[in-house]
């Protein structure tokens, strides 16, 4: 602020840097909303993905359980002893 009211030519020269230096950082915020922009819109949209991949490895881990009793065999069984 100092240097747009004092009239010494560093003044004038320093006020012109700062113009310059918002100036390029109005263009480069322009030019990274579109990016950043998406990047929002990936986080929003993968916000529910960590539950649903925790939930996915817990059914998984489930399957991979053995069975709690031993399931009874089926089909024709010969046993020892038996009559013929």
């Amino acid at each position: 602020m100092l240097s747009s009211v004092l009239n010494s030519e560093r003044a004038i020269q320093v006020n012109i840097v700062i113009m310059r230096v918002f100036v390029k950082l109005k263009q480069v915020f322009a030019t990274h909303r579109p990016l950043a922009r998406k990047l929002a819109e990936l986080e929003h949209r993968l916000e529910g993905h960590d539950q649903e991949i925790r939930s996915l490895f817990e059914a998984i881990r489930e399957l991979m359980k053995p069975p709690e009793t031993p399931r009874r065999r089926i089909g024709f069984h010969h046993w020892k002893g038996a009559r013929s």
